[in-house]
């Protein structure tokens, strides 16, 4: 099937139960097993069905059906949101002692779990230069068990050297986790360019409203033959999970990544999304590729309209034909299309704080992929645990402001935005 079609039937027979046209919401907590028998093999993976809704759900299940065709891949396990999809994906490959490749451009949030949090955790992590990854290769050790960056970044709206990072990873044996999110899986498919591991907040994008928290991690097939050649940088894979009864995964008929998260992180750390929330996801997703496209026309011209104000300094998007992006997005991007995120500079923070807060359509928002159109100053909201030297290196400054442009009409946004600037 066609990704419009998957995004609307994969996972679900309205033929069964009682013929919904939509989804039915699977809102319990457990479920009665048959017998005794029933309930010991589907703990034993001798069966396959819904054990408890911190581990799986049938409402989720449809949703990570959609997710796993959409992006390319083998299977999906969605998680409560974006960032424990992150950790989960980080943590699934890493423990203390090992070390993490991180693109130099990354969501705020992102930066702040990979520095700190995952620090305490006894995990490092080393940052590349993700526009050609020149230094990359000269970074890995026998300690690193994963090379993480975004397909689009947030919010430089930078695209990295993708080719590259994947060719130096399969040197070394390396998974290779791509957030997908600002890009989504309608314009563009990691999995496709040889990524191993996708993950989405699909709190953004997939939401399209700001009504549902939810996050989704992606395999690649054939992960399986990966840990095997390169077990010994992931012997957890390969070697007995003294905590569910000896299981090796590798020798499960199952996608083996997304398998440890759900039997290992998400049964013992609970990151789970509620069946509800599932299924607003489920709803939006029928629409993604649709909004993504008039995101992405809107932002072009919002975009060309800030390219030529005199009070715009610089415009960070990868649709316009001088942007230094531009090339990328031709040729990784679904019809050339950039998403809907926008970054600007102005003369100073004074100015940058002046067009916030004389913005009328816009509303004050740190969330992206909104239907409607949002505005924020990164260096002291998503970027605020940076230094300066930091978020030069991360190519934020004070005088940048970030748009996430929605569905409204250009003409209103644009006259917004010039009476702000003016």
């Amino acid at each position: 099937m066609q990704k419009d079609t998957i995004a609307i039937h994969t996972g679900y027979d309205k033929k069964n139960g009682n013929g919904e046209m939509a989804v039915p919401i699977s809102q319990t907590t457990a479920y009665a097993f048959r017998d005794s028998e029933h309930a010991a093999n589907l703990f034993a993976l001798k069966e396959l069905g819904s054990i408890y809704t911190r581990l799986n759900n049938p409402t989720t299940d449809i949703l990570e059906q959609r997710y796993a065709q959409l992006e390319n891949g083998a299977a999906a396990i969605a998680t409560s949101s974006g960032a424990a999809a992150i950790f989960y994906a980080v943590a699934n490959v890493a423990e203390a002692g090992d070390n993490i490749l991180i693109s130099d451009k990354l969501y705020g949030g992102s930066v702040t779990l990979f520095h700190f949090t995952l620090k305490r955790f006894g995990i490092s992590v080393k940052v590349f230069n993700s526009d050609d990854a020149s230094n990359l290769e000269e970074l890995v050790d026998d300690k690193t068990k994963a090379i993480f960056f975004e397909s689009l970044s947030n919010p430089q709206i930078a695209i990295p050297a993708i080719e590259k990072i994947v060719e130096v990873a399969k040197k070394y044996g390396i998974i290779t986790i791509c957030d997908n999110t600002v890009a989504t899986a309608s314009l563009f498919n990691p999995i496709s360019w040889g990524v191993d591991v996708v993950v989405h907040s699909t709190s953004k994008y997939t939401s399209g409203n700001g009504t549902a928290l939810g996050g989704v991690i992606v395999e690649r097939d054939n992960l399986a033959e990966f840990f095997k050649t390169n077990s010994a940088r992931y012997p957890q894979f390969t070697t007995p999970d003294a905590s569910y009864h000896g299981l090796v995964y590798t020798e499960v008929p199952l996608p083996n990544f997304c398998l440890r998260v759900r039997l290992s992180l998400l049964r013992d750390i609970g990151a789970t999304p509620a069946p509800f929330n599932s299924w607003l996801l489920i709803q939006s997703l029928e629409t993604l590729s649709l909004r993504v496209e008039k995101h992405s026309q809107n932002a072009l011209k919002v975009a060309e309209f800030l390219k030529s104000h005199k009070k715009v300094k610089n415009v960070a998007y990868p649709g316009l034909k001088d942007d230094k992006y531009y090339a990328k997005a031709q040729k990784y991007f679904k019809g050339g299309l950039a998403s809907g995120l926008i970054s600007f500079e102005v003369e100073s923070f004074e100015e940058a704080k002046k067009v916030i807060d004389s913005v009328k359509l816009f509303s004050v928002v740190v969330n992206i992929g909104d239907s409607k159109s949002l505005i924020t100053h990164p260096a002291s909201t998503t970027h605020s645990q940076m230094n300066a030297e930091e978020l030069k290196k991360a190519g934020v400054n004070p005088v940048t402001v970030r748009l996430s442009i929605g569905l409204e009409d250009t003409a209103d946004l644009i006259e917004d935005l010039n009476q702000a600037l003016n």
